[in-house]
């Protein structure tokens, strides 16, 4: 792996959990609205790298040519689903948003598990900033040590 893939991977992982932030805090903002379903953020991984993935990597690079495959990893976001559990029926006969009966249905947003998800993101986020950290002071005594 080069330097410069190590911090694509470091950058594009910042920005994914940055995104994956945005739609936790815009969850958090709609928790009160009524009829707002909660956004789920999927992550995939860029490269395939279960253990099938790494042996057929392995097979098809190493054997023709010897050396051993380079596996760049990294994550991206393939998408945002809504949470299929339903909010809440809470009679409002006045809203705009009730239905024939007066019924409207509350958010399904979780503040527990919003500051969760919260939690998890911010601690992928530092990680991919030390691993951005690290790439640039290797590259420092790299230039170091040529100089």
């Amino acid at each position: 792996m080069t330097l410069l893939g190590a911090f694509g991977i470091g950058e594009k992982a910042v920005g994914v959990h940055g995104t994956r932030m945005d739609i936790i805090a815009k969850n958090m903002a709609n928790m009160d609205t009524p009829n707002y379903v909660r956004k789920i953020p999927v992550l995939n991984a860029t490269d395939n790298i279960s253990f099938a993935g790494l042996l057929t990597t392995f097979k098809d690079d190493m054997f023709s040519s010897a050396t051993v495959p380079f596996v760049s990893g990294g994550v991206a976001m393939s998408g945002v689903v809504e949470d299929p559990t339903l909010g809440d029926r809470m009679y409002r006969p006045g809203h705009p948003d009730a239905d024939a009966n007066g019924y409207i249905r509350t958010s399904n947003v979780n503040p527990m598990v919003e500051f969760g998800d919260a939690a998890m993101a911010q601690r992928a986020y530092e990680a991919s900033l030390a691993v951005m950290k690290i790439t640039k002071e290797m590259v420092d005594q790299a230039v170091q040590m040529g100089s």
